[in-house]
């Protein structure tokens, strides 16, 4: 029922729109207006439950000129948002094929006819419009460079990406450093977006060995934006996969200024440089520093990993008591769990086992990150929201006795 009133309130507007498209000629000749025998075609299909035909019957009734296009532009986006993306098709292409429109107006109805182009997966078409706009029409020129974005993004041809997004940047003041960054893409700032496009590009180059490419790229990532963690965490896997343990040290220690969220991601790299270069103590040491300051289930977990491997078994349960007074939580509730079976025997070993899968099973119920924006769940992490398309946003959990 609502798709009839939606359709309906359009067909008022074909009323609307063909008086204003014939407004032009009633200067030279004064004559009675009547609607065109289309509009109550349509209205009979509509009243009979087929808003197919009546959106046909619509198409053909309405003139199309300067003082209608947008009614046509609004009934191609509601078709396209209802997934009838042929048809929007057929309202944009339309639009295109009368020269009477002025230059802006083509214009806007071929960003249009892109949106069509993308919605229904002919990415290729749309690029071919979104760069024709780009090269002639100043109007639509950003809005063309988001959704090119959105086409190399879905491509991965993330060099194309870079190049564009880079077009976005603010300019540059002669008095500063270009101040601050208003331009959105869509909604987050050109710099963000950018260093994760870096950070994709320079994940290729390290898959196909090319560390130093890939160092250079990430650099260049954290240039666009210092807080970019996963920068951070990435150098450090480069330089570890180098042989460079004191510089993948560096670059993972970093991670906890820019946000202590995610110091438990760089933990599995630093204990294998901390190892290579035999001074596990000091990642200890580490650990319990960033305990103090940041703490959080899998930190502890990581510490009390260590503790037991260099101290012994009492002391990493002593430890895991005393932290889980403070800090409860299901994760490290399995530890201590763990930690105990392991020492048992016969029947308190069984019973053990059987409450440490009980709380795995709890602890696997619950997403482990989780997207700051939009709020998209999940086990893993994302860099690329799944929901709201957002970068960066998507961070560990944290903060309650279920993690």
């Amino acid at each position: 029922m609502n798709d009839y009133l939606v359709f309906g309130l359009f067909f008022v507007a074909i009323a609307i729109g063909w008086f204003l498209g014939r407004r032009g000629q009633a200067r030279s000749k004064v004559r009675s207006a009547r609607l065109p025998g289309q509009y109550y075609q349509g209205l009979n299909y509509l009243l009979d439950g087929k808003p197919d035909g009546a959106v046909d019957a619509f198409i053909n009734a309405l003139e199309v000129n300067s003082e209608t296009l947008e009614t046509h532009i609004a009934l191609g986006n509601l078709l396209r948002k209802r997934g009838e993306v042929d048809r929007a098709i057929r309202i944009h292409q339309n639009l295109l094929a009368r020269p009477s429109l002025p230059r802006t107006q083509v214009h806007q109805a071929h960003l249009e006819l892109a949106r069509d182009y993308i919605s229904a997966g002919l990415l290729d078409r749309a690029e071919r419009l979104l760069l024709d706009l780009v090269q002639e029409s100043p109007t639509q020129r950003r809005a063309s460079q988001w959704h090119l974005l959105d086409i190399y993004q879905s491509e991965r041809e993330w060099q194309q990406a870079i190049d564009t997004a880079r077009q976005l940047l603010p300019r540059k003041s002669l008095l500063g450093s270009g101040g601050a960054d208003h331009e959105e893409v869509p909604g987050q700032s050109v710099h963000v977006v950018l260093s994760h496009y870096y950070c994709e590009l320079a994940a290729e180059r390290r898959e196909s060995g090319d560390l130093q490419q890939a160092r250079n790229l990430l650099q260049e990532a954290v240039n666009q934006d210092r807080k970019c963690v996963r920068a951070s965490l990435m150098l450090g896997e480069v330089e570890c996969d180098a042989g460079r343990f004191k510089l993948a040290i560096k670059a993972l220690r970093k991670v906890r200024q820019q946000d202590p969220l995610y110091i438990s991601e760089s933990v599995p790299t630093l204990r294998k440089c901390y190892r290579e270069l035999g001074d596990e103590k000091a990642l200890l040491a580490y650990l319990r520093d960033c305990l103090d300051s940041a703490p959080s289930p899998p930190l502890l977990l990581a510490a009390a990993e260590d503790i037991r491997e260099m101290e012994g078994l009492e002391v990493a349960e002593a430890f895991m008591v005393r932290q889980l007074d403070k800090m409860p939580s299901l994760r490290g509730l399995e530890k201590l769990v763990s930690l105990q079976g392991s020492v048992s025997e016969g029947k308190a070993r069984d019973d053990f086992g059987l409450v440490r899968q009980l709380v795995q099973r709890l602890i696997e119920q619950r997403p482990s990150y989780r997207c700051s924006h939009c709020g998209f769940a999940a086990r893993h992490l994302h860099w690329f929201c799944l929901g709201c398309k957002y970068w960066g946003t998507v961070r560990p959990i944290r903060g309650t006795s279920m993690e």
